[in-house]
């Protein structure tokens, strides 16, 4: 459903990545590793449309990909290195937030609501409180939630489970695996591959600082 070809992308004359073939379908996670400085964060930021490449093509169903192209924007979701959330609301207000911005309402009639994200990320017991006194695995896991409620097909994850412990990160995968058995996709820079994905799962190593 997702075609990279040939994507090149050059940063202050130095070359990250050249000619880069890449294509995810449904059911499918992609994990994408390499060395610091290898391209995995600046590959993904290419794919979402934060970043122009120097040369390449990018299709989606099989059309051409063009900047702010909202059909593509809306079969996303970017879960980035940072968390990107308000560290002034409190936990459940930042989903909620979340769920407004992806033009969904919580409501029981909804296919996943707050309190089900807030359930499937252990999150129940810190509902009430503000994201800045929460940890950084804490904080993390209500990024990931966000996943959940904005029901898009395909995610990219930059390093989705940086700052989890193990348990923190299974309940990631279980909300991984669930995407993919429900034909959704996945593209996933990371340093820790994931060895229990449900479907197909591949791996795309990057090369060195070139």
């Amino acid at each position: 459903m997702l075609v990279a070809s040939q994507l090149t992308f050059s940063r202050a004359g130095r070359r990250i990545f050249r000619e880069l073939d890449l294509s995810v379908s449904a059911g499918e996670l992609v994990q994408v590793t390499g060395a610091n400085g290898s391209g995995k964060t600046t590959l993904l930021r290419v794919l979402c449309g934060l970043l122009a490449p120097a040369s390449g093509a990018l299709t989606w169903h099989g059309a051409p990909v063009r900047s702010g192209d909202p059909a593509f924007l809306n079969a996303l979701c970017y879960v980035g290195h940072t968390n990107g959330i308000d560290p002034d609301l409190t936990v459940t207000e930042s989903l909620r937030l979340a769920m407004q911005l992806a033009g969904s309402h919580d409501s029981a009639s909804e296919p996943f609501c707050v309190g089900q994200a807030l359930e499937a990320l252990e999150l129940g017991k810190l509902a009430a409180t503000p994201v800045r006194k929460l940890s950084q695995g804490q904080r993390r896991r209500v990024a990931l939630a966000r996943l959940l409620l904005a029901r898009r097909a395909l995610w990219l994850l930059d390093e989705p489970i940086a700052s989890l412990d193990d348990r923190a990160a299974d309940l990631f995968t279980a909300q991984l695996d669930a995407h993919l058995r429900a034909g959704g996709m996945a593209i996933m820079a990371t340093h820790q591959l994931l060895s229990r994905p449900h479907g197909a799962n591949r791996v795309l190593r990057l090369g060195g600082t070139a």
